[in-house]
């Protein structure tokens, strides 16, 4: 399955970003590893499978967002 992504840029009233894509892709990073973290400490209630699929789906959004950046950057089309 291979579907689009939008993810609007947070700016103030100035057109000064507020969030970088580098921030975004590191949190979604950071959630999946710690719901990870989780599973692995024994956390009641969490499912093992599911929390490996989201953590994956996650991390696979972090490097979309990543090589959307690096392709932007570069004057590339993705």
């Amino acid at each position: 399955m291979n579907r689009e992504v939008t993810l609007p840029l947070i700016v103030d009233d100035r057109g000064t970003l507020q969030v970088s894509a580098s921030d975004v892709s590191k949190l979604l990073r950071t959630v999946g590893g710690r719901w990870v973290r989780l599973v692995e400490g024994g956390e009641s209630g969490l499912d093992e499978d599911t929390v490996a699929e989201l953590a994956i789906e996650l991390a696979k959004l972090a490097d979309r967002i990543d090589v959307a950046c690096i392709a932007h950057s570069s004057g590339t089309a993705t």
